[in-house]
């Protein structure tokens, strides 16, 4: 079992976040039998007889991620271009019904705190023996995709491969390589692919916020709060993860046997109480133009058009998952991205992405898909589902405690900060500080929607996981 105690994290805190795993019941490490299974299985993996080591496949993570789902390279082809995006194959590791898919079952996914991951499957598969790492033979879902000039998909297959990847980079590596030119061939092209996906993306309606990241940061054992703007090469390598979700999503409707994840579209009055924030916040939303192309056009960086952004995540919820076979569901759109997706490209940290590889190879070799996926299949939404919540409420629970715990000493200190939402009656809203990076709860007789304004610290506890400020 790994200690419960968080390195270099103050001895309140680090309490705090131990009574936080015990609440939620985030589980510490593995049993015997579930490791002993993983020993066995990376020692005895079902290794593909197609061998793909020739491609110059690279992984793209933050700085010490050794959970590597995915690897990618991409060619020229005519006019257009060729994807190659190996995926970690988990089903050459773990046999349905043993020890470790029972328990990956039970997670659902992989859960993060800023210095330990819970993950999905143990270390010795998701850290080593079937993560993409560096210079290591590892069997893998390879998917080929076609794409033509504009960066539209003309065909896709995908196949159980054995592939190497020659390099682990992290976003700025791979950043700093496209930018000055020493990027591979198969990276640099990233570059190009990248911003067509996302033309292609706006063409048929789809939208994504770019609302600044809040993370906590460990440094020298110090947990410092962020907001973090993306790099280019993030939004890039993301829109190569979502296309291979939307050639998923399709080859399962094709063949009528899948899960995809789903988000209704939004609500006709959702929109126009969106205009009306827009109008209160004076920001011109023209009648001829669209909930996409306005929310495109918004500037994370000006108070105003944050609390903008902020308020049209209210249109990205419901999210759900939906599985079928047989007959396709009625509805099988991703409103945000405005076309069916499904999540496909991360096995090692997500437990439906086995399924949906297991069904997308066997769909494009002409096979059957497995007994054992179509028997469980109904079983996966109510499974990601609930892991969902279990993961957003617990990273949502770290930040708060970290948010508390960092300003607990300054309590009736003054601070800067954006009005990102306010309630019907006005009193009550969301405030986004900067310094530290902290959004959290502000009070006040009338509350200026999108204004930077002053506030006042009121309280700052650690035991309710509560901060509030108050209007100066």
């Amino acid at each position: 079992m790994p200690s419960r105690h968080l390195a270099g994290v103050p001895a309140e805190l680090n309490d705090d976040v131990a009574a936080l795993r015990d609440e939620l019941e985030i589980p510490d490490g593995f049993s015997g039998e579930v490791e002993a299974t993983a020993a066995k299985a990376a020692a005895s993996a079902r290794m593909p007889s197609l061998d793909r080591t020739d491609l110059e496949l690279v992984t793209i993570d933050p700085p010490g991620a050794k959970d590597l789902d995915q690897a990618v390279t991409i060619e020229r082809a005519g006019a257009g271009f060729v994807v190659w995006y190996a995926i970690a194959d988990v089903a050459a590791f773990v046999e349905p019904g043993d020890p470790i898919d029972l328990e990956a079952r039970h997670r659902g996914q992989t859960l993060y705190a800023p210095d330990r991951r819970t993950p999905l499957h143990p270390p010795a598969l998701s850290e080593d023996a079937a993560s993409l790492l560096a210079g290591q033979d590892r069997p893998a879902n390879l998917w080929r995709i076609a794409l033509d000039g504009s960066g539209g998909i003309t065909d896709v297959t995908v196949e159980k491969a054995l592939v190497r990847s020659r390099e682990q980079l992290t976003y700025q590596q791979a950043q700093q390589r496209i930018d000055d030119g020493t990027a591979s061939a198969g990276l640099a092209l990233l570059a190009e692919v990248g911003p067509l996906r996302q033309q292609v993306e706006t063409d048929r309606g789809g939208i994504s916020l770019n609302l600044p990241d809040q993370e906590i940061e460990v440094v020298a054992g110090d947990w410092r709060l962020t907001f973090r703007d993306m790099m280019p090469v993030e939004d890039w390598n993301a829109q190569i993860s979502l296309l291979t979700g939307i050639a998923a999503a399709e080859l399962m409707i094709d063949a009528k046997v899948g899960i995809l994840r789903t988000l209704p579209a939004a609500e006709p009055r959702a929109v126009r109480a969106l205009r009306q924030t827009a109008r209160a916040l004076g920001l011109a939303w023209p009648e001829g133009t669209d909930y996409p192309e306005f929310v495109r056009g918004l500037d994370p960086h000006q108070p105003d058009q944050v609390a903008m952004l902020n308020a049209c995540t209210t249109l990205f919820r419901g999210a759900g998952y939906v599985a079928f076979d047989g007959e396709v569901p009625s509805y099988t759109e991703h409103a945000a991205m405005a076309t069916p997706y499904a999540h496909a490209t991360a096995p090692l940290r997500r437990l439906g992405d086995r399924w949906v590889a297991e069904i997308c190879t066997a769909v494009t070799a002409g096979g059957t898909v497995p007994g054992w996926v179509r028997e469980s299949l109904d079983d996966l939404p109510a499974i990601m589902t609930s892991s969902d919540q279990r993961a957003k409420k617990y990273e949502r629970c770290i930040v708060d405690l970290v948010e508390a715990h960092r300003l607990a000493s300054r309590v009736g200190s003054t601070f800067t900060g954006v009005i990102v939402d306010v309630d019907d009656n006005g009193r009550r809203g969301r405030i986004m500080v900067t310094q530290p990076a902290v959004e959290a709860t502000v009070r006040g007789e009338e509350l200026p929607l999108g204004a930077e304004v002053t506030v006042r610290l009121t309280t700052a506890d650690p035991g309710s996981r509560a901060v509030e400020f108050t209007l100066e």
